[in-house]
């Protein structure tokens, strides 16, 4: 009945987050505390199309398992969760069927092979785990080296059950170990080598093949070199350094070991590979030839290939950003890429990574070694604030704790390069903040306010480039194109992002600025060129909003903010303790000036405010338990106190909604109690009264009402502290429609609910702000609604 229409959510920071099955074409990535589920060549469906919740805390490591139907998970919560995948009605999915607590620390890494799979601990432990069936046992733990944590695990079986296990780690040495697995069992488990040379944490290693008994190992460390070690076994072993006359000086050392009476191997130094000016992050082998990828932290992705003629390794491809500016993880920087996948779809090679934005980058291999960056996609990567579609009804807005406000709207075209029209994506990235993002809400079609972790509220014009694109793609009507500036541009030691033409007066101005090929302003021509929606390096870089305002006055951080529908007065609380602070502010929105704030009433944190449809009123509620309505002098834009009411929830209120005119002068609240309540104003008692309660099972943290009627009901969606979502009818009493469960809801907490107010072919749209890094759209059918309501 509801349909999940898109989701808005970004990689974790972990180098092992994600996992790439040709098998069912599907990308798995750690999403915060759930697994994103996405198909990169269904054309169909260009998103996230499902999420997996289970675990408790920031996933760091998914894994397939090669041969089978199985994922393994595992997070910073300790535990290590197997998956079975699934085909359901509507897609490919996995259920958990198992899960291991024999951890009691962060899961640091995993490797897998078809029977057996290794976990590394951030206490220091590796373990062993069989794989009969569907069913996974310890088989096995060991301590690598005292005080060292592995990051990085490679299995590879050299011959048939004898297999060899890599350990890197917090330690600039490879630990190699060797074993026969047999029957469940581990036989003769030793440490078989150490392999030293590289300068800092081991970070990255893949195993690959190259001829029977003739295997090449790769591991990458913080140092910025890739070393490669060469494994041979058994005829293949170059034994002439064990010639008592032989000069040994400037021979290769070899590691020589026997896994089992009829297999002997010997490891040494092959090559170094150098060129990387950060921690290399992540290493995978191409599954048919000698070529080796590598992310970096410094924002270049490399596949590297040996020469023909010398051997030497050489840099095949580069792609990536050229620089990253001076940033490096030495200066704070996040890094570049965390993680990478490639794969092969007839004769095309794909490359796959996700950065620190949390957006996925995917390049597509062309015709004379040319990559192809196609779209991806992308979201944020901590929890989501807030979120408010703009009047028309159009494209949404949201903000996150990642620093962002992003802009997200529906394609209204189809074609095989941006897949079939209804798809969402991130046409903008307004603001790319310093602070954390709390609260976000439009004046207008063009122009928006947002409040961060800090005591200013910003607001930002539409810029005539994203105007243009939303136009082009998402069909939404250019307003007044003369008066919007070109582009937004951030200056070199800047915090705001200003207007073109004032970066341009800038350079007039002062004779010492010339205008260069680096200083120069492309974003709108990049921007207007578009043929799909921007992929991420652009909506870093150029599509951003000029900031307009800052408007002061607040003494703490702030915590919410209304517009009045008629986009004149600007209502603003911050957090607090006492009732000096918890004051509403008020701005006036086209002059920028601030009428005086309304009188002290609240005692602690103003959680949430609402402007009634009719202008007159404002509605807060707080964190001392209480609503008040403020009365506003439309002539002053003064407000003053008319009702309010100390007893309203017994615990903090999170969310409140006005409901439409045509219903009447009704309002809704929803607490931590679990209730939300109708309030309706009472003529006889001159005041708003409780006509009604909804008692839930657990905190109510967002409620919103759809601004229109619907069979002269309204329709309400609650959201839950679990991240359940339930729809509601109300003509005085409420009846329950549908709730959104398991499969198609948020993992944690819904901070934010909106409706859209733009109907089309009779299909209402919601959005869902979590805390679970994710911003979902949801649609339902109107006459669905009446059908199923309870």
């Amino acid at each position: 009945m509801v349909v999940s229409e898109a989701i808005f959510v970004g990689g974790n920071r972990q180098t092992q987050v994600s996992d790439y099955t040709s098998e069912w074409g599907i990308l798995a990535f750690g999403a915060g505390k759930t697994i994103a589920l996405w198909k990169p060549l269904d054309t169909a469906s260009r998103g996230v199309y499902r999420t997996l919740e289970g675990h408790n805390a920031e996933v760091t490591c998914v894994r397939f398992v090669s041969g089978t139907n199985l994922m393994i998970s595992a997070s910073e919560d300790s535990q290590i969760r197997v998956w079975e995948h699934t085909s359901d009605a509507q897609d490919d999915t996995f259920n958990c069927i198992q899960i291991l607590d024999h951890h009691k620390h962060t899961i640091t890494t995993i490797s897998a092979l078809s029977n057996i799979f290794a976990v590394g601990c951030a206490d220091g432990s590796v373990s062993m785990w069989s794989l009969s069936g569907d069913v996974a046992s310890l088989v096995h733990t060991f301590e690598p080296k005292k005080n060292t944590l592995p990051l990085c695990l490679a299995l590879k079986e050299v011959q048939d059950n004898k297999i060899l296990l890599a350990v890197g780690g917090t330690n600039p040495n490879v630990f190699i170990y060797s074993f026969v697995w047999d029957s469940e069992t581990l036989n003769n488990f030793q440490q078989a080598a150490i392999l030293e040379g590289h300068e800092d944490w081991i970070k990255a290693m893949d195993f690959y093949e190259e001829s029977s008994g003739n295997i090449i190992l790769a591991t990458g460390s913080q140092d910025r070199y890739i070393r490669l070690w060469r494994i041979r076994t058994n005829e293949l072993i170059d034994n002439s350094d064990e010639d008592d006359f032989k000069l040994k000086l400037l021979s290769n050392k070899q590691s020589k070991f026997s896994i089992s009476s009829d297999l002997r191997v010997a490891i040494n130094f092959e090559a170094l590979i150098v060129g990387h000016d950060d921690w290399v992050s992540c290493l995978k082998w191409h599954e048919d030839r000698l070529q080796l990828l590598a992310s970096t932290a410094d924002t270049a992705i490399m596949v590297w290939e040996p020469d023909e003629e010398s051997g030497v390794w050489v840099c095949a491809s580069r792609l990536g950003e050229l620089s990253s500016k001076g940033a490096s993880t030495a200066t704070g920087s996040a890094g570049g890429f965390w993680s990478c996948n490639w794969f092969t779809l007839g004769e095309r090679d794909y490359i796959l990574t996700n950065g620190k934005t949390g957006s996925w980058r995917m390049w597509e291999s062309g015709d004379l070694g040319i990559w192809d960056q196609h779209l991806a996609i992308t979201g944020p990567t901590k929890s989501v604030t807030d979120a408010a579609w703009s009047p028309n009804g159009r494209y949404l807005l949201f903000t996150s704790l990642d620093q962002t406000t992003r802009l997200i709207a529906q394609y209204r075209k189809s074609d095989s390069q941006s897949g079939k029209a209804g798809s969402w994506f991130e046409f903008s990235r307004p603001q790319i903040h310093g602070y954390d993002m709390i609260c976000v809400e439009p004046i207008s079609n063009t122009r928006f306010i947002s409040g961060g972790d800090e005591k200013i509220l910003r607001s930002f014009d539409e810029p005539k480039g994203v105007a243009q694109i939303l136009n082009k793609f998402a069909d939404i009507p250019i307003e007044d194109e003369s008066s919007m500036p070109e582009s937004a541009s951030l200056p070199a030691l800047g915090l705001s992002s200003k207007a073109t033409a004032d970066v341009d007066e800038d350079v007039d101005e002062d004779p010492d600025v010339r205008e260069t090929n680096e200083t120069k302003n492309i974003s709108f021509d990049v921007v207007a060129s578009l043929t799909t929606p921007p992929i991420e390096d652009q909506l870093q870089r150029h599509t951003l909003w000029p900031e307009i305002e800052k408007l002061y006055g607040h003494g703490y951080e702030m915590s919410c903010l209304d517009v009045s529908p008629d986009g004149n007065v600007i209502a603003s609380a911050c957090k607090s303790n006492n009732m000096q602070h918890a004051v509403i502010r008020f701005f006036d929105a086209n002059t920028w000036l601030q009428p005086k704030p309304a009188e002290q009433l609240h005692n602690l944190t103003i959680t949430r405010l609402r402007f009634s449809g009719d202008n007159i009123h404002l509605l807060s509620v707080s964190r001392d338990r209480q609503w008040a309505l403020w009365k506003r002098n439309l002539a002053t834009n003064d407000f003053e106190l008319a009702y309010k009411n100390e007893k309203a929830h017994t615990r903090i209120i999170w969310d409140c909604d006005w409901a439409p005119q045509e219903f009447g002068q009704v309002f809704f609240t929803a607490s931590r109690d679990k209730c939300v309540k109708s309030w309706r104003f009472s003529a006889q008692e001159n005041t708003y009264t409780q006509e009604n309660s909804l008692k839930l099972t657990e905190p109510v943290t967002a409620v919103s009402i759809f601004p229109k009627l619907l069979h002269s009901k309204l329709v309400t969606a609650v959201g839950l502290e679990s991240g359940s979502i339930h729809i509601y009818t109300y003509d005085g009493e409420f009846r329950k429609v549908t709730e959104i469960g398991k499969n198609l809801a948020p993992s944690d907490r819904i901070n934010r609910l909106r409706w859209s107010s733009y109907l089309e072919d009779e299909k209402l749209v919601f959005a869902a702000a979590s805390a679970d890094h994710s911003a979902r759209v949801y649609s339902v059918k109107s006459s669905t609604i009446e059908e199923n309501t309870k």
